[in-house]
């Protein structure tokens, strides 16, 4: 009898390769190539050239329905809710990704266990943790009394098995990469398991109605673990981020097929667990009653809520040759244009000057409405001026030198009234809120000459 051959699988990015070598062909990665049986390729299944002609037909149907709309299921994690779409939706299914130790796990026994105090029937699987560790943070965050139904299992078919048998709301699957198919001959958290263990339980929810919430482990590079094309299959991908040092973490959708993909939720993690933040703002700036020169208070939106957070710059003489440039929460590309606007339509010169700029609070932007606020930050420290301290700044520039407007300026208008700022520093608003004063720039040589003179 012929020996089976093998095949070897990248555990990067899932390619295929007839024979291992130190480094994967496709996307370069060295010493990622993993042996696996040939009778069940991770790849999709061949069919035969006659399938076609005997697979039944598909019944087509029209976009109009009568069958309502299920609905949500709220588990009483305000925050969570919210990044979801305003609660679960049945028959779906998430995958909730983040660093090691950033609270995962915390998060989603919270979920749980509020869930199943409104009445929610939750099922929490865990393949890293016994049943007694989760009791024992459970019992630490106060939810010892809540109704879960708790279980250590990895086996894919007797978690199938069980879920089939007992109806429940909400599965919750703590990790994907520890579970295994003794379809497969790879070992539990390879290519093909996490492949074939996401799919079986996607098409799980979707047949039987349970939503599905995977947790998956991440990379050094901070991406999802294992194949992408498990991010494909689920409904909504979360990231639960956190800086070390903080205490805030941030729940972001980067997909979700039932709600928006920019909605943040956040957190302050405590001795007893996560604790919601209903107003960030308050908790991403300075407490100082004095700003500083370097920092200014920028007025962002964050999915449907609007959120003031501190940016923080500093500019001083480089005592080497290459200056540095430092970026915390915020990107190094917009800093360089930036700068390279102030330098050639300003005639300020960073050319040997080391720059540093902070977002205060661990929050990561990604919004361009950033720009006038780093500008601004920037200015105040190179010229020692501090900025008033009810003034916020927003705006977008562009690389002319010009301050273009940006969207939701009203709700950034309101936000900035309630946090007891009286003063705004950015483009042309056609909103206007009364008792806030609106200085409006067209260009950022306006910004520098206002904030130098301490004119507003």
């Amino acid at each position: 009898m012929a020996r089976d051959s093998v095949l070897y699988v990248c555990q990067s990015c899932g390619t295929v390769h007839g024979k291992w070598s130190g480094q994967c062909s496709s996307c370069g990665q060295w010493n990622t190539l993993s042996e696996e049986s040939k009778s069940a390729p991770p790849g999709a299944i061949k069919p035969s050239a006659s399938a076609a002609a005997r697979g039944r037909g598909i019944q087509f149907e029209t976009l109009q329905s009568d069958t309502p709309e299920p609905p949500r299921i709220t588990t009483g994690v305000a925050e969570f809710d919210r990044v979801c779409g305003g609660g679960v939706v049945p028959g779906s299914a998430i995958l909730l990704s983040g660093d090691p130790g950033v609270g995962k796990s915390t998060l989603l026994l919270e979920v749980a266990a509020k869930a199943a105090l409104r009445g929610a029937r939750v099922a929490y699987i865990s393949g890293e943790e016994a049943v007694e560790q989760i009791r024992a943070r459970a019992k630490r965050m106060g939810l010892a009394d809540a109704p879960v139904n708790l279980a250590a299992a990895t086996a894919l078919r007797d978690i199938l098995g069980t879920l089939k048998r007992d109806k429940f709301d909400i599965v919750i699957i703590d990790s994907v990469q520890t579970l295994w198919s003794d379809v497969h001959d790879s070992g539990p958290g390879s290519i093909t398991q996490v492949r074939a263990c996401a799919s079986e339980l996607v098409r799980l929810a979707k047949n039987d109605g349970p939503a599905i919430v995977l947790v998956g482990h991440v990379t050094k590079d901070g991406q999802v673990a294992g194949p992408r094309v498990v991010e494909h299959l689920v409904d909504a991908v979360m990231t639960f981020e956190g800086e070390r040092g903080y205490p805030f973490r941030i729940l972001r959708a980067g997909k979700n097929r039932f709600g928006a993909t920019d909605e943040i939720g956040v957190f302050e993690m405590g001795d007893s667990g996560l604790r919601e933040v209903a107003n960030p703002s308050a908790l991403f700036l300075g407490e100082g009653k004095e700003r500083a020169p370097g920092a200014a208070v920028f007025a962002g939106i964050e999915g449907s809520r609007p959120v003031l957070v501190e940016m923080q710059a500093l500019v001083s003489k480089s005592a080497y040759g290459t200056p540095r440039r430092a970026v915390i929460g915020w990107e190094t590309g917009r800093l360089a244009m930036v700068l390279a606007v102030l330098e050639a339509r300003c005639g300020f010169g960073f050319g040997d000057q080391d720059v540093y700029l902070n977002v205060a609070g661990g929050l990561r932007i990604n919004e361009p409405a950033a720009d006038l606020a780093a500008a601004a930050a920037l200015i105040s420290s190179a010229t020692g001026v501090s900025l008033p301290q009810g003034c916020v700044v927003f705006g977008e520039i562009g690389l002319s030198g010009e301050v273009r407007s940006v969207g939701r300026a009203e709700a950034r208008l309101r936000e900035a009234q309630k946090l007891g700022f009286d003063q705004v520093l950015g483009p042309t608003l056609q909103a206007k809120t009364k008792g806030v004063k609106v200085t409006s720039v067209t260009r950022l040589n306006d910004v520098v000459e206002r904030i130098s003179q301490n004119r507003y």
